[in-house]
């Protein structure tokens, strides 16, 4: 008779430690949401990886200093549902990346919405 109260008590506790789990993501709370920032340069590479994708920019300056700049976006299946591709950002391509700037000004940021040289738009996140 005490089997079936151990074993409704096994489950519900493997059921409460996978919903712990689920929420073990990292917050963006090293990223100033309030501020957005608009960087033109060119795709060193594009990870196409969860649980985030990512875009090293290079970024030249006004007296031509190219900074690196780690661009975290979206999960790919979230990037997926927006259209995207493995293939839709390569290595070369000349885009414009609006995003949030990383809080302690090191060069980096989300990326919320790509504009390439064609005026072709990828966003990665509904519009807000």
């Amino acid at each position: 008779m005490l089997i079936k109260p151990i074993t409704n008590l096994v489950i519900a506790g493997c059921l409460l430690l996978s919903c712990v789990q689920l929420q073990a993501h990292h917050s963006f709370a090293m990223f100033d949401l309030k501020t957005k920032v608009e960087l033109q340069g060119v795709v060193k590479e594009f990870q196409w990886t969860n649980p985030h994708t990512w875009i090293q920019l290079i970024v030249t300056d006004s007296n031509g200093i190219e900074t690196e700049w780690s661009l975290e976006g979206a999960p790919v299946n979230m990037l997926v549902r927006n259209g995207w591709k493995n293939t839709s950002v390569k290595p070369g391509d000349k885009i414009t990346v609006t995003g949030s700037p990383l809080v302690d000004g090191r060069p980096g940021a989300t990326y919320d919405l790509i504009v390439f040289a064609d005026g072709t738009e990828l966003r990665a996140i509904a519009p807000r």
